[in-house]
């Protein structure tokens, strides 16, 4: 019913992940499995919605505050999570990383600390950095092929007086950890138990696999909290910017939303944007539903073709996320030498784990939302 075998040709379209993979590998015409989007044409139905309000010809100032997008982000939340969503919570913005950003900035002073589980999403550590906050490393350890954090280890972090918000990815990139429930409720009594706030980045919440399910963090918040995500990973949009979350304290609510308008100049969202994540929420499930089955077998072949090759990694695909998050440790190859192999001679573009964080030496992290035959091609090398 939808097509996700035959390849999109990107170049020439300003593409991050193939028109400038040079920036980041310094050399061009990779095939690349770099930056977290897909290879594939978003769902019929967003092109369909978008068409027709491109259609109407008029583009001015717009709100975001509609019936139409609130009732769409309840809908999705009460039907893919059984989450029900206060309208009123509801918050819009350009992008996860901005709400993020703004919301550690209401939340904490320079130099506070805020807790972030490693390996991390590099834009973590560079928003933290970024605003002059201190990071504050909690590693997850790797136990019989699952991802686990050290409560204990997070408590004392999250005790210490300065460290003022644990900023949360859930699902987890790059691993592709799914918290469980009850890893969600422990980690919301500590933070309530410690006066630590949360902000938690889901926006990788509808990519989880086999009998794994996202639990959002407005089911077990306990203190102040933020839940930031957007469609743009799961229908492929990211380029029509745009994102929301749910913030429950109203003071918080209207802070963040007065830097949005009267600070940055942000209010008015982008239309396209709006329309998209509307027709994803209302018309979308079936193609998402599709597109996640598509993910799950390209997850499957590349650990096929990676133990067959590697017998010693006995790699098994992650919980949630397309991003395949390799742990190469057993092959005791040097991680520089990996990549310019990579680059120079099998001409593949792949993201290396230290790019996570130093937690990540070792790894590589390979995104495997793409035609099944650029996996063939990436694979043969």
């Amino acid at each position: 019913m939808f097509d996700f075998s035959t390849p999109v040709d990107r170049h020439g379209t300003w593409c991050t992940q193939w028109d400038y993979v040079a920036d980041r590998f310094s050399t061009a015409d990779l095939l690349p499995f770099t930056i977290s989007d897909m290879d594939f044409a978003t769902a019929p139905c967003i092109l369909d919605a978008v068409s027709q309000r491109l259609a109407h010809g008029v583009f001015g100032y717009s709100r975001w505050k509609n019936d139409e997008f609130l009732g769409a982000v309840s809908h999705w939340f009460a039907s893919r999570f059984q989450s029900p969503v206060e309208s009123d919570a509801i918050v819009y913005g350009p992008s996860v990383i901005y709400m993020v950003a703004e919301t550690l900035r209401q939340w904490s002073e320079v130099g506070d600390g805020v807790v972030v589980h490693m390996p991390a999403y590099d834009a973590f550590y560079k928003t933290i950095a970024g605003n002059q906050r201190r990071l504050v490393p909690v590693p997850l350890v790797a136990h019989h092929g699952q991802w686990r954090c050290d409560m204990a280890e997070l408590e004392r972090a999250l005790a210490e007086p300065r460290n003022k918000i644990l900023l949360l990815c859930s699902p987890h990139n790059p691993t592709g950890k799914v918290w469980s429930r009850d890893e969600l409720t422990t980690m919301a009594q500590l933070c309530e138990k410690h006066g630590v706030k949360v902000i938690s980045d889901e926006i990788h919440m509808d990519m989880t696999w086999e009998n794994h399910r996202h639990t959002p963090w407005c089911d077990v918040a306990r203190g102040p909290w933020a839940l930031f995500t957007s469609a743009s990973k799961s229908f492929n949009i990211p380029a029509l910017t745009g994102a929301y979350g749910l913030i429950d304290d109203a003071t918080t609510r209207e802070g963040y939303l007065n830097a949005l308008k009267s600070r940055d100049g942000l209010s008015s969202p982008c239309v396209p944007a709006l329309v998209a994540h509307i027709a994803a929420y209302r018309e979308g499930a079936g193609w998402l539903d599709a597109l996640r089955a598509y993910l799950q077998e390209n997850l499957r072949y590349i650990a096929r073709e990676l133990n067959q090759a590697f017998p010693q990694l006995n790699w098994q695909p992650p919980e949630a996320t397309y991003l395949a998050w390799i742990d190469l440790r057993a092959l005791k190859v040097d991680d520089s030498a990996l990549q310019q192999a990579l680059i120079h001679e099998q001409k593949i573009a792949i993201m290396p784990g230290s790019t996570y964080g130093e937690e990540g030496v070792g790894f590589v992290r390979l995104n495997a939302g793409c035609p099944r035959s650029s996996l063939r091609e990436g694979f043969r090398g």
